[in-house]
């Protein structure tokens, strides 16, 4: 979401408004930005509290960049009608198998650790 609040943020410069631009001009890029700020508070807040509770930063981190991937594309695709190469969608695949297969290396351990404590 915080992508999509910069990038209205400044798309709204090239907007010309039919009526009074400077007093709607202002006050949309003042919601943007604040938007936009607010987004990467809530970001970050979660982006910790999941360090706090998971065993591996390395999992947070991947969880974190990939689903920050895939919502600025769906959103850019909804909102600005943005397109992806093939390759962009290969590489964004491929991340998701490598989170996949680091979710589900990490957990059978566990497992078995706990087999083992009792």
């Amino acid at each position: 979401m915080g992508a999509l609040y910069t990038v209205v943020t400044f798309r709204l410069t090239g907007l010309r408004f039919k009526t009074s631009s400077t007093q709607l001009h202002v006050p949309l890029r003042l919601l943007s930005g604040s938007l936009l700020f607010t987004c990467n508070a809530i970001m970050w807040t979660s982006f910790s509290k999941a360090l706090q509770h998971c065993s591996s930063s390395a999992r947070v981190t991947v969880t974190t960049t990939a689903s920050n991937f895939i919502f600025s594309a769906i959103l850019g695709r909804l909102v600005f009608g943005e397109t992806h190469a093939a390759l962009w969608w290969l590489g964004i695949s491929l991340t998701l198998c490598g989170l996949l297969l680091l979710h589900g290396s990490s957990a059978q351990p566990l497992a078995q650790e706990d087999k083992k404590k009792m």
